[in-house]
């Protein structure tokens, strides 16, 4: 680590679909630590049947962020914002926000897939994009609101991804981060800039598009007003590993390329980290997915429903009068660990049902499974089921991958959880190395760091990572 006598602030801004947060890092004596220090909430807003996101209001809980470290006397040397992917702003020639981004819940986009298959076939779209199919990809969006003749688009004059949106608001400058766009489902995988022709062919707009920069870009400094406002001065803003997800996966303490990542939450993501893109028949067939990564990387993953399964049976169990602490949810697992239920979590009947609980049991019944005798027993269920879909997606990804995967590294909030932690390794039958459980914002700070010239590339950001959060390992028992 260079210039290790001197002390830097880094300023990460990690904005979720539900709460956004700021978390500031300071870099002395060849370490650094974080606080959190500014929180806000975050939610799509329905106007005339369509959903957009207040970006006007993120923007502001940005300043009044600025200007309470700036009264507390703390000078910045960069800020970097992350967000999740998909969705995207609109601004005129004139630099004029046209609209309030439209939110990847807006059910504007169902159906919208089959109808571009129509005149652009799944295989050639997943063959160019590597992207899986959702409903709110970004090109599907696109393609919605050009069929409902949506005005901001009309008069567009450049999109930016909510990351560049938030940073040209900031700066005034305008730039189209790799690893957010790597999500738009228009990226072509070999050239790694826009896919034009599939825009052409499906009618959509490709004017709007910038060129796709790398992460860790510098996008400018502070408006001068923004500057004088907040008292913060010219600080740079830094076009991090904008989609939330690549930020994390920066933050994996990996010490070389033989790995396996999970980042655990409400949501589990994993995968691999390659070099390029994995793209065949079976994985398109499987649903993976190629999305950017930092120094060019691709993140070569599967989505799976995570703790969604948990937190669903809670707020039930909440509302019936039962409260447990995730401390509680662990041991009542544990005691009821021999309980032989098991579910597919990403079954779609788990995607929003009206009473959680009820559900799974109706699955398990559907299963031969006795029903749970209490909430043990459930909690059980799902912890066991998960484990058990990690050792299904884990066995493909070594299918795929050109190198042996010696060890699982988990992130996220679902690093805490110590029993499922074991239990993954006993059934994986390799080390699972948990945390850091704030890897996303380590992720943001981290490039930052790394443009401002204090680590020289990912492994050395990593080795630092793993020296200050004291990540956890958990050996195979059977």
């Amino acid at each position: 680590m260079d210039k290790s006598s001197s002390s830097y602030k880094f300023l990460a801004f990690d904005c979720g679909a539900t709460s956004g947060r700021a978390m500031l890092a300071t870099f002395s004596g060849g370490s650094f630590s974080m606080e959190e220090v500014y929180r806000f909430p975050n939610q799509p807003l329905e106007v005339g049947g369509k959903f957009y996101w207040n970006v006007f209001s993120i923007y502001g809980h940005f300043l009044k962020c600025l200007r309470d470290l700036s009264s507390k006397g703390v000078k910045l040397d960069s800020i970097g914002i992350d967000t999740w992917g998909v969705d995207f702003g609109l601004v005129g020639q004139d630099g004029t926000v046209m609209s309030m981004p439209r939110s990847y819940r807006d059910p504007y986009t169902v159906g919208i897939p089959e109808e571009v298959f129509g005149t652009l076939p799944l295989e050639e779209l997943y063959g160019r994009t590597g992207i899986q199919i959702m409903d709110f990809n970004t090109i599907f969006q696109l393609y919605a609101q050009t069929k409902e003749g949506f005005a901001p688009l009309k008069g567009a004059a450049h999109l930016l991804f909510m990351p560049d949106l938030l940073s040209y608001l900031l700066t005034g400058n305008m730039v189209c981060e790799y690893t957010d766009a790597s999500t738009s489902g228009m990226m072509d995988q070999t050239t790694r800039q826009f896919a034009l022709d599939l825009l052409e062919k499906i009618g959509v707009r490709h004017d709007i598009l910038l060129p796709i920069a790398q992460s860790g870009t510098v996008v400018g400094t502070l408006r001068p007003y923004i500057a004088e406002e907040t008292g913060m001065g010219e600080v740079r803003v830094i076009a991090v590993a904008g989609h939330d997800t690549a930020s994390a996966i920066a933050a994996v303490p990996a010490g070389d390329p033989n790995f396996a990542y999970l980042s655990s939450g409400t949501w589990s993501l994993m995968g691999i980290e390659t070099p390029a893109p994995v793209i065949t028949e079976e994985s398109r067939k499987e649903n993976y997915t190629n999305e950017g990564g930092i120094d060019g990387t691709t993140r070569f993953l599967k989505n799976i429903t995570g703790m969604w399964l948990l937190e669903g049976c809670r707020r039930i169990w909440k509302k019936e009068g039962r409260e447990y602490s995730y401390a509680q949810l662990e041991e009542m697992a544990a005691y009821a660990k021999d309980y032989p239920g098991r579910i597919d979590p990403d079954d779609p009947r788990f995607a929003n049902p009206q009473n959680m609980d009820t559900e799974i049991r109706a699955a398990l019944s559907q299963g031969s499974f006795p029903a749970p005798k209490d909430d043990a027993q459930m909690v059980s269920c799902i912890y066991h089921s998960l484990v058990d879909k990690y050792v299904q997606v884990l066995g493909k990804l070594r299918s795929f991958a050109s190198f042996p995967i010696e060890r699982l590294h988990i992130i996220g909030g679902g690093a805490a959880n110590s029993l499922m932690n074991q239990w993954t390794a006993d059934e994986l039958g390799i080390p699972v190395v948990a945390g850091p459980t704030e890897a996303t914002a380590i992720g943001n700070v981290m490039i930052q760091a790394r443009t401002c010239g204090l680590v020289k590339d990912r492994w050395e950001m990593r080795r630092l990572i793993g020296e200050a959060v004291g990540a956890r390992t958990f050996l195979p028992s059977k």
